[in-house]
């Protein structure tokens, strides 16, 4: 049978064991090796194998850090050149794919597919440890490195390892200092996208989301998550080590470098170190003499929050 894409391109060649079909022949044979698990390429810095030669040429750019694809309008790099072509889409703002549903555009086919797994509840990856699902392949795929223990992402400055090509980006921006993100409003610049988008819903008071329990409001529905598990007590995180639990994950992170002695965050001026970024950040401010929280009443400045609010019950005659 000859099928015709969207394009009008036959598709004459049909796979005998799933009845995917191809334009070409070659990818059809690529294709075949899927079932047929020939992994026969192997990578030689962490053993990592793969059907094709060019998918193991891919993979070792991660290792080399090599990024030889450059968008000619924003300089960005990539170490595919599909990846490439699928990121100029942003820069032409065309999304030509539309969820029936819910009517939201996509630049990618794929994100729709996967988007519309939300609207029906779909999780077709499943981790064969845990048994926990996901909507992408790719989630799963680094859900998996948890289990064992896999962080394949080295940063060539300290040598720290990360799970996902990502975050070594995002880590490596505090090595060179690249703060690329700025505030229209303020001018001030961060490391992440994540933490502009987050710091500019401080300029326009947007704090919409709120507890039910105590009337505390916030600007992210996460923060609302985490804030209510202090009403319902409830404690998942447990430490295996002296049995403290936790509300949150990421306190539980913290707690556990107490136990290894670890304190990953290193003030450049005096070389102390720290178990959490928000200590260093407080730190650094008795170098720089930076004072960013000031009393409404009387003008007095302060390196820290807590101490401008124990200030403030000067003021109010509060003693708690």
């Amino acid at each position: 049978m000859r099928l015709k894409c969207s394009h009008g391109d036959v598709r004459q060649y049909c796979c005998d064991v799933c009845s995917k079909t191809f334009t070409q022949k070659s990818n059809l044979v690529r294709h075949k090796s899927s079932h047929s698990d020939g992994c026969q390429y192997c990578c030689d810095g962490c053993s990592k194998t793969f059907t094709r030669k060019s998918n193991l040429i891919t993979h070792k750019r991660l290792h080399g850090g090599e990024r030889p694809y450059c968008c000619d309008i924003c300089n960005k790099t990539f170490t595919q050149k599909c990846t490439l072509i699928t990121h100029k889409v942003l820069h032409s703002g065309e999304r030509p794919y539309c969820c029936d549903i819910c009517s939201k555009t996509f630049n990618q086919k794929c994100n729709l597919i996967t988007h519309k797994r939300l609207h029906s509840g779909e999780r077709p990856y499943c981790c064969d440890v845990c048994n926990k699902t996901f909507t992408q392949k790719g989630t799963l795929i680094i859900h998996k490195r948890s289990h064992g223990g896999e962080r394949p992402y080295c940063c060539d400055v300290c040598s720290k390892t990360f799970t996902e090509n990502g975050t070594l980006i995002k880590h490596k921006r505090s090595h060179g200092g690249e703060r690329s993100y700025c505030c229209d409003v303020c001018d001030k610049t961060f490391t992440q996208k994540s933490n502009l988008v987050r710091h500019k819903s401080s300029h326009s008071g947007g704090r919409q989301y709120c507890c039910d329990v105590c009337d505390k409001t916030f600007t992210q529905k996460s923060n609302l998550v985490r804030h209510k598990s202090s009403h319902s007590g409830g404690r998942p995180y447990c430490c295996d080590m002296c049995s403290s639990a936790f509300a949150q994950k990421s306190t539980l992170i913290t707690h556990m470098r107490l136990h290894g002695g670890e304190s990953p965050y290193c003030c450049e001026v005096c070389n102390k170190t720290f178990t959490q970024k928000g200590n260093l950040v407080t730190h650094k401010r008795s170098h720089s003499g930076e004072r960013p929280y000031c009393c409404d009443v009387c003008s007095s400045t302060f390196a820290q929050k807590s101490t401008l609010i124990t200030h403030m019950r000067l003021h109010s005659g509060e003693r708690p």
